[in-house]
Parts: structure tokens; C-alpha cells; sequence
């Protein structure tokens, strides 16, 4: 994270976030584990910040069920199961499929074409091993299939839940990173034939393999059996 002196605190809500988004993709990718404190001066200090926004952050991700305070212990981080996440990813492959379903109904070629040319750039920085760029090209990618899918609503819902995708944990995957492309182009030829049908359980299964890939992960941290860290 860029270096900000603390003077520079000009935006609240928005550094605020940028540290949720930190410490919420820890949790999720188990860098950070049930019951470990989070300091929130070594945070500050870390991410050059005063201790204003990282104490939002915190109460944001409170409010969320990420971290819980104790007393005498101050912020930890909340309990975390294997069925936390196959709810969370496969409500986010419900919502995703239903979007994309509906840009199936009624994507036309220009936007088919897009959709490809951002494909092939996420393809080309994959195999490059380009990780961040990865993580940004997977995410703007299916953007712009919820933004056509022309439901705000909806598509806030899924913004919502899919901010506990620790997305730099799957970008540096090369089997996932693999799995990755093979959807995308899976879901571009059901888009492409206009067939709602198809393409939910494409998204669906990019999602579930998504949630199999981290339990997996996080059974080999021993996550859930941890006590308590000091």
C-alpha cells in the first residue's frame, strides 16, 4: 500500500475502506486467524495512515462479523467455519449467475467482442504470471458483465458479498489462474449462443471451484482449530 503521511488523511470513508478491503482479504486468505489481534497502531504504521481510518475500518468490519472486541484484548479477529465460506461464495454464484443469465437474453456482438478483448488480455497477463494485473483484470471483467446485465440492484448485492473474495490469493493460484481462463471462455461461447440456461451453472461452478479452493487452503492452515492468539 502507497506510503501517506498522516497528514494527508483527507478522505476518510474512502482510507477507511482501503483498510477493510486489507485486513478482510487477511482474513479470508487466513493470513490473519480466528482470535489473533489486530494492533490497531501496527496497522497505522504499516499502512502509513493515522489511527482515525484504521479504527473505522475496524468498526466497519465489526458490523460485518469479521472482528469482534474483547475486552482487555481489544479487536480480534471473529470466528471463521468452512460452511462461512461455501455461504458466502455460493450466494455469490447464485447473484453472479442470475446476472449473467440475463446478459445472455440480450448481449449483442459489440458487446460479445469487448467481453472477448478483455478475456484475451486476462488470458495474456495469466500466463505471464502478471498477478496483480490478474487480479484486476478478472475483476473488471465480470464488471462489465453485471453492468449489462442492467440491474442495480443486483449487482450491488453482489459487490456486497464478493468483497470477501481474497482476490490476490486466487490471482497467484496457477491452477485456479488455469481453471479461471477456462470459464471465461466456457461462459463467452453460452453468452455468445444466447443461452441463459448454460450459462448459470458455468458461473455457478466459477464460484464453487473458487470456495473448494480456499477451504482446501485454509484446512492446511488449520484455521478452524485454532484457540485463541495473543
Amino acid at each position: 500500500m502507497a506510503e501517506r503521511s498522516k497528514g494527508q488523511d483527507v478522505s476518510y470513508p474512502q482510507l477507511s475502506e482501503t483498510v477493510a478491503s486489507l485486513l478482510r482479504d487477511r482474513i479470508m486468505s487466513g493470513q490473519l486467524r480466528p482470535g489473533e489481534r489486530i494492533r490497531l497502531e501496527e496497522v497505522a504504521q504499516e499502512t502509513g495512515l493515522s489511527i482515525t481510518p484504521v479504527r473505522e475500518a475496524l468498526l466497519m468490519l465489526r458490523a460485518e462479523d469479521m472482528v469482534e472486541l474483547q475486552p482487555r484484548r481489544g479487536h480480534v479477529v471473529a470466528p471463521l467455519s468452512r460452511q462461512d465460506i461455501l455461504d458466502v461464495f455460493a450466494l455469490q454464484g447464485d447473484i453472479a449467475g442470475e446476472l449473467a443469465s440475463r446478459v445472455a437474453a440480450t448481449i449483442t456482438q459489440d458487446q460479445l467482442d469487448d467481453l472477448r478483448q478483455q478475456h484475451e488480455r486476462l488470458r495474456r497477463a495469466a500466463q505471464a504470471r502478471q498477478i496483480s494485473r490478474v487480479e484486476q483484470l478478472e475483476f473488471e471483467f465480470h464488471r462489465s458483465i453485471n453492468r449489462l446485465a442492467d440491474a442495480r440492484k443486483l449487482s450491488w448485492l453482489l459487490r456486497t458479498v464478493t468483497r470477501y473474495t481474497p482476490s490476490r490469493f486466487y490471482a497467484a493460484n496457477p491452477e485456479w489462474r488455469a481453471a479461471m481462463i477456462a470459464d471465461h471462455e466456457a461462459l463467452l461461447i453460452a453468452l455468445e449462443a444466447h443461452d441463459p440456461a448454460a450459462v448459470k451453472p458455468i458461473m455457478a461452478r466459477h464460484f464453487t471451484d473458487g470456495a473448494e479452493r480456499l477451504v482446501k487452503h485454509l484446512d492446511g492452515l488449520g484455521v478452524w482449530s485454532d484457540r485463541a492468539a495473543t
